[in-house]
């Protein structure tokens, strides 16, 4: 029986509100009688804003407290953008559906400067995450990389105000507000390799309800549900979360999915890298693959430098 009145749990942020209203969009063009309402929560991650997310410390910074939400009734499911939730979640709960992938690339933001390959020595980019720094690093080492918080709104404007020469940003998020004019670079993937899931948006239910779980199924995608299922596998063997500097990128052609992941040291000096292919039936085995090759590399050493 399908629910008469829904409410979606959501960070918030502008970007993760937008996310809702745009989920919420396409269940009502499904079933126009539903009534949907969101409900925005502040999370650990949002409330921290004084340090880096690495100095944070925990996994699930930005979904704890909307799955309480879920599991007090306060809401019937949550919007979360996949890379923030933990590779291990709870039993109780269950991302019964993955939305088709918005663009998962890194993009180069700048007033001044057309691409990051154009920066000075000494040009001073920012970026809130570890991923992001040790590969910027690992690219070169004449630039200065800066820790940058806030939503998206509040890093565009740091820049403008001069604080940085450029930042780093997801594409998914700034198209997501129309905000893509500000793109400067789609950055290349031999730069910046994408976080695990970046771009994608799952939604997130408790596990007996299967009234919701065939409601939502049609939202789901397929391709996007095998590609962030064979990253997260490499981000559960790995043991990591998104503080720590582990990418993973996934792609679908013809029947193949083809799959690219690496660990990084914070300062960008010791990277370990492993790609690889497989079936669509597969994909998840293909990511569990490639992370035991990352730590036959050294990817354990590198791991071991961050408290898990």
């Amino acid at each position: 029986m399908i629910p008469r009145k829904l409410v979606i749990a959501t960070r918030a942020s502008s970007l993760a509100v937008k996310q809702s209203e745009y989920v919420r969009e396409r269940l009502l063009n499904i079933y126009p009688d539903l009534i949907i309402n969101i409900l925005t929560v502040v999370t650990k991650g949002d409330r921290i804003l004084d340090r880096a997310l690495s100095k944070v410390g925990g996994k699930g910074l930005f979904v704890k407290e909307i799955e309480l939400a879920i599991r007090s009734g306060q809401a019937d499911f949550a919007v979360h953008s996949m890379k923030d939730i933990p590779a291990e979640t709870d039993d109780d709960l269950d991302v019964c559906s993955i939305l088709e992938r918005e663009n998962p690339s890194d993009v180069f933001v700048s007033n001044n400067f057309k691409s990051i390959e154009d920066l000075n020595h000494n040009c001073i980019i920012g970026t809130s995450s570890l991923r992001r720094e040790a590969q910027i690093k690992s690219f070169s080492s004449n630039l200065v990389v800066q820790s940058l918080r806030g939503n998206i709104n509040t890093r565009l404007d740091k820049l403008d105000a001069g604080h940085y020469d450029a930042i780093i940003l997801a594409a998914a998020g700034l198209k997501r507000l129309n905000l893509d004019s500000r793109i400067r670079q789609y950055i290349d993937y031999d730069i910046v390799l994408p976080a695990v899931a970046q771009g994608a948006l799952g939604l997130q239910i408790m596990k007996h309800r299967d009234d919701l779980r065939i409601l939502l199924s049609h939202l789901s995608c397929r391709n996007t549900t095998i590609c962030v299922s064979a990253e997260r596998a490499v981000l559960r063997i790995l043991g990591g979360s998104c503080q720590i500097p582990i990418a993973s990128n996934a792609k679908i052609v013809a029947d193949k999915i083809f799959l690219r992941s690496l660990v990084s040291s914070v300062d960008g000096k010791h990277i370990v890298r492993a790609e690889g292919s497989a079936c669509l039936s597969e994909a998840i085995s293909l990511g569990e693959n490639l992370a035991e090759q990352l730590l036959l590399k050294g990817a354990d050493k590198i791991l071991s430098s961050f408290v898990k």
